[in-house]
Order: C-alpha cells, then structure tokens, then sequence
C-alpha cells in the first residue's frame, strides 16, 4: 500500500483499485479541535479536486477534496459518534471514506511522504 499526499492536506493509501482518504496531521493541526465531519455517502461519485467532505472544528469549517475521481464505497462510521479522531489518529483511524478509482493515472500528480513533509516545511 502506497500512501500520497495533496497540496490541499489530504491523505490516500492506495492499495489496486481502492483507496482510503483522510486529512494529514498538519490539517488537523490548522483546524483545531473537530466537533463534526459531513461524510459522502456510499455510491456517490467524487472527482479530484472537487468537494468530498465538510470537517467543521471549533475555529472553522473546511471541506475536503477528493484527491483522485471515483465511486465512494464506504465513510468512516466511526467519526459520527467520535469526529475527534480526526484529531486523535487523523492518519489512521480517523480516515473519511474509501473509494474506487476510475483513473489510476490521477496519482501521478500527488505527492510522496518526502515530497510532502518539504511542501509543509515550506509553508
């Protein structure tokens, strides 16, 4: 499992054709604590860049953008009862949902851990 990162703080371990996407340590950080998560639904086809989710923390709401086009398969049940784990563990069990990829190609253009820790130093 390969994991990439977008220029928008947005995290996808992709294993085949599945991916699991969540928001990096460093958003959650800028987000502060986070009171609700505006998950999609299974079946609901995202492509990248466009608006995913809705995190709304005590300092704001932000949404979250798919990082590569396909059909959402699963949201993280676990974020309806406790959106703190996107706090907590955002880069594991406070992951968003999981998808299907329609074009593989779309990683391309993502960025790897060394690539993305320099972009977050940058900053």
């Amino acid at each position: 499992m390969s994991r990439l990162y977008t220029q928008d703080h947005e995290w996808i371990d992709v294993a085949g054709g599945e991916a699991t996407v969540g928001i990096t340590d460093y958003a959650q950080g800028q987000l502060g604590d986070v009171v609700f998560v505006d998950l999609p639904d299974a079946g609901r086809a995202v492509t990248k860049g466009g608006e995913a989710a809705v995190v709304e923390s005590v300092k704001a709401a932000s949404d979250v953008y798919a990082p590569v086009s396909g059909t959402v398969t699963e949201s993280n049940p676990a974020l309806a009862d406790d959106p703190s784990l996107v706090n907590s563990a955002p880069e594991a069990e406070g992951w968003f949902f999981k998808l299907t990829l329609s074009d593989a190609s779309e990683l391309d253009g993502l960025m790897d851990k060394a690539a993305y820790d320099a972009f977050v130093a940058s900053l």
